[in-house]
């Protein structure tokens, strides 16, 4: 089933804020991921609930965030960019924090936050995304093939032969046109079209 996603502002026409459009692309990256992940369960790859279920979602996350960021790059100056960029991670960060606390339970004490281990996780991935490119197509073979060579050590030893053509040819391009179409919303400032549906009869 395709995933219906709002990514149209009430009043378009308004200015919108860095941060504002980074809460909004954060709930579309976070659901994006989400379908990604039950996509390949339902394709027979065992991503059990619990901790890999959330390193699975850690990995999709961090790639879509990447992918945002070099769309942003097309639209915004760089320190509005940077400002998005920030922003997206930091937000992104919390709905893992609340829905792994939720899942998992608090971490012990001592140990980093869910929020933390997210953070660290994307700075230090980030800089290995910035060697590959981004072009009209989207992300490149080797961006591609990034994101699924950290998903498969994931992964049981039983499906790990097959996670790569998975991620490459078909989770990630799905995945990847659903946050471009949410970007190019967010940044809309054209009037959405009323629905026929909503339109009164005589």
């Amino acid at each position: 089933m395709a995933m219906r996603l709002k990514t149209h502002w009430f009043k378009p026409e308004q200015p919108r804020s860095a941060e504002q459009r980074a809460s909004a692309i954060a709930f579309i990256v976070w659901r994006v991921a989400r379908q990604m992940l039950d996509r390949m369960r339902k394709a027979g790859f065992d991503i059990d609930v619990g901790p890999p279920y959330f390193a699975f979602l850690r990995e999709v996350l961090v790639f879509l965030i990447q992918c945002a960021d070099r769309i942003a790059y097309a639209r915004q100056a760089g320190d509005e960019r940077a400002a998005f960029t920030t922003a997206l991670v930091l937000r992104t960060a919390d709905f893992l924090e609340e829905n792994e606390g939720d899942l998992l339970g608090p971490v012990p004490p001592g140990t980093a936050s869910y929020r933390e281990r997210f953070i660290d996780l994307f700075n230090e991935v980030a800089p290995h995304y910035a060697e590959f490119g981004y072009g009209d197509d989207g992300p490149d073979f080797g961006f591609r093939r990034y994101l699924g060579s950290r998903i498969e050590p994931l992964l049981p030893p039983k499906d790990r032969p097959w996670v790569l053509d998975q991620v490459m040819d078909i989770e990630a391009p799905e995945a990847v046109a659903l946050v471009e179409r949410g970007m190019a919303g967010v940044y809309s400032t054209e009037k959405r079209a009323r629905r026929a549906s909503a339109l009164g009869a005589d």
